[in-house]
């Protein structure tokens, strides 16, 4: 359950209000995805999770613009009729000429006005439409391209509704539209190219040319020059290479507000049992073959895309992990979850299996309470105290035991816990026979692939990807290809360690703004001057080190964690949407907005724990030592609430160069620090 953070959490903000005065009472944006009310990536999380600032700034003049699926609107949309006399004017006009455009408003945070089209509608215009896109801008489409015929026909409709809202207002309009990504790239194109009169932005997350290379093995960023000069007469004619007029690509998200003042929750407990009962015991023994105290849960969550997600390497470092932890006789054990969407048919059989023992277990335990607490009572009524040797009788002990009895497998507990439709040619599944980690007893490290991204209405994991990741100890994205990354960014906000790298924009992000961001709980992995052998080694070190942490340390860690997620809130973040909006309205429209930028670079630096040591050869802990008996806090000298308050007072900002003149130049440099932080 959700639960407001202690302001000794929080104390470590120390950002200041960027307030700029901006007349917005004239002007009216729209902002243009294919993901609004659409959940298909992680464009769909930034367009929801800003929703509420951008409306609380535009107020009745935001209005958001996507595709028409009637699935995702009869569950997250409340149709209405338009607000605006402008817009009703326009949505009318449209629907009386061939097409279908709804209004209403998006059921999220902020409640904003959304302008839905449907693209099936007109599919009929597709063709001309084509022919039209290849005469005025010499962009061509492949006819069986599915994905690229609903970016022309969304193109099309969008720079329509532009177009006919500008021609409808009574008075000249100062329109301003925002295009995330290249399927609603084309409607920019198109307004340059009609000359509308609308003030662009184009804010690009990642490119499928950046995920395909580094997916094939290319060294991209090491050579993205070259690719980008090799590449650029051959992408002049796609979509997005001719849609920037002026680029913010920066992503973030909404801080959700937690308690971190613990580390054994509700999920950790439920992960136990669900992985005693998918791992479980063998034939040979009758207890779990690990220490559930010393249990560390370990995962990766995204895409499936095996070596741009890092799984790959992840993978190998689970196997020298597993080697480091028999050889030094550590009893602590690593359970490894893999979240990745993959193609299946079904749970498989000793997973629904594990799943029936489990009600099996928990209808036992309930029967033996009942009968406890029946002789208890009965004890009580007649004034005695119970005798605790008759409380359980034979009769309980056999049902107990047959209900362990039960838990013994014949075999291997299964990696996987679903059936794969393609499981000889599986990536992670080949790995895994590669290196050997088939979730042996001699193990100490444990894998569960699980196919399938969560959800609370599921028969064998029944929780939200949030309520899984506030049960783990450590997310681990290691990945190659990642222009921003939400897992890591989404582990800080609710206190959970993780493991990036410095090709992804979060792990250059936080390397800008922390002094030492270990000491924070974000590891940073460097993928960019090592090889693959030498991260690999350096991702297993990150693994053992946080092994031999106690778990006085790791509670430590995480509450330092959760002291960063002002620095991913939309608060701070969203002034770089803002500056690109104010001045996409004063370079297209000049005679009536004047802009003058401020520094936007200027970020803040987060100095090391007060209770960290200034330098890593002085022999001690990064956390406070602990005792040799970890429940005996009283030997602990850390002060959450003190330590927080001296880091507050530290806060500094780096050195900035000075503002130039010119504020078109000014505002783009600053702008691109940003796209350089964020890719």
């Amino acid at each position: 359950m959700p639960l407001a953070r202690s302001l000794s959490v929080t104390s470590l903000s120390g950002l200041e209000e960027w307030d700029e005065e901006f007349d917005l009472e004239d002007a009216v944006l729209f902002e243009i995805a294919w993901e609004v009310a659409n959940k298909v990536g992680g464009i769909y999380t930034v367009i929801q999770t800003k929703a509420r600032l951008t409306s609380e700034e535009w107020g009745e003049n935001y209005f958001l613009v996507g595709p028409y699926v009637e699935s995702n609107v009869r569950t997250q949309v409340e149709l209405i009729e338009p607000t605006n006399p402008a817009l009703r004017r326009t949505i009318d006009k449209m629907n009386s000429s061939g097409c279908k455009v709804y209004f209403g408003r998006w059921l999220i945070e902020g409640s904003p006005y959304v302008v839905l089209i449907d693209i099936a509608f007109t599919a009929w215009s597709l063709d001309s439409w084509k022919s039209e896109l290849w005469e005025l801008c010499s962009i061509g489409v492949p006819w069986f391209d599915r994905e690229a015929n609903d970016a022309v026909l969304f193109g099309f409709l969008t720079a329509w509704l532009l177009g006919e809202f500008a021609a409808q207002c009574e008075q000249p309009a100062h329109i301003v539209a925002h295009f995330h990504e290249w399927l609603a790239g084309l409607g920019l194109v198109l307004c340059r190219q009609r000359q509308l009169p609308v003030a662009t932005i184009f804010t690009t997350h990642a490119t499928l040319l950046g995920r395909y290379l580094c997916a094939g093995n290319v060294d991209f960023y090491n050579n993205l020059a070259e690719v980008c000069k090799s590449d650029s007469g051959v992408c002049q004619g796609t979509l997005l290479w001719v849609s920037p007029h002026v680029t913010a690509c920066v992503k973030c998200l909404k801080v959700n507000e937690f308690s971190q003042k613990g580390e054994v929750t509700n999920q950790v407990v439920y992960f136990y049992f669900f992985f005693k009962l998918y791992v479980g015991d063998h034939l040979t023994i009758r207890h779990l073959d690990f220490n559930l105290d010393k249990c560390l849960f370990l995962f990766i969550a995204g895409r499936y895309e095996f070596s741009n997600k890092g799984a790959d390497i992840f993978l190998e470092a689970l196997a020298r992990l597993n080697y480091l932890l028999r050889v030094n006789h550590s009893d602590v054990t690593v359970i490894a979850f893999f979240i990745m969407p993959a193609r299946t048919n079904n749970f498989n059989v000793e997973t629904l299996k594990g799943q029936a023992v489990r009600k099996q277990l928990w209808d036992t335990a309930q029967t033996v309470k009942e009968r406890f607490g029946k002789k208890l009572y009965e004890s009580l009524l007649v004034g005695q105290l119970p005798d605790v040797s008759k409380m359980l009788d034979k009769e309980d002990f056999t049902i107990m035991k047959r209900a362990i009895f039960a838990t013994q497998r014949q075999c291997q507990p299964p990696i996987c816990t679903h059936n794969m439709l393609e499981d000889s040619s599986d990536p992670i599944l080949n790995c895994v026979r590669r290196i050997g980690l088939f979730n042996s007893s001699a193990d100490r490290v444990k894998i569960i692939f699980h196919p399938e991204f969560l959800s609370s209405t599921s028969p064998l994991l029944p929780m939200d990807y949030e309520e899984f990741v506030r049960g783990c100890h450590l997310g681990v994205f290691p990945s190659y290809y990642e222009p921003w990354g939400y897992t890591p960014a989404e582990c800080t906000v609710m206190g959970i360690p993780s493991i990036s790298t410095n090709l992804s924009g979060f792990g250059c992000f936080m390397e800008e703004h922390i002094a030492d961001p270990t000491a924070y709980g974000i590891y940073i992995l460097d993928r960019r001057c090592r090889g693959v052998d030498e991260s690999c080694n350096q991702l297993t070190s990150f693994l053992f080190q946080f092994c031999k942490q106690s778990r006085r340390q790791r509670i430590i860690q995480r509450n330092r964690t959760e002291r960063l997620s002002d620095l991913l809130d939309w608060k701070y973040l969203g002034r770089y949407y803002i500056a690109a909006r104010h001045m996409a309205l004063a370079k297209a429209f000049p005679d009536t907005f004047i802009y003058e930028p401020q520094d936007t670079t200027a970020g803040f630096r987060y100095p090391r724990p007060a209770s960290v040591p200034p330098s890593p050869a002085l022999s001690r802990h990064s956390s406070p030592h602990h005792s040799e008996a970890e429940d005996n806090e009283d030997d602990e000298r850390y002060d959450e609430d003190l330590e927080a308050e001296k880091d507050k007072v530290n806060i500094r900002q780096p050195y900035t160069l000075p503002m130039k003149n010119n504020y078109t130049s000014s505002v783009t440099g600053s702008l691109l620090c940003e796209v350089n932080a964020a890719t």
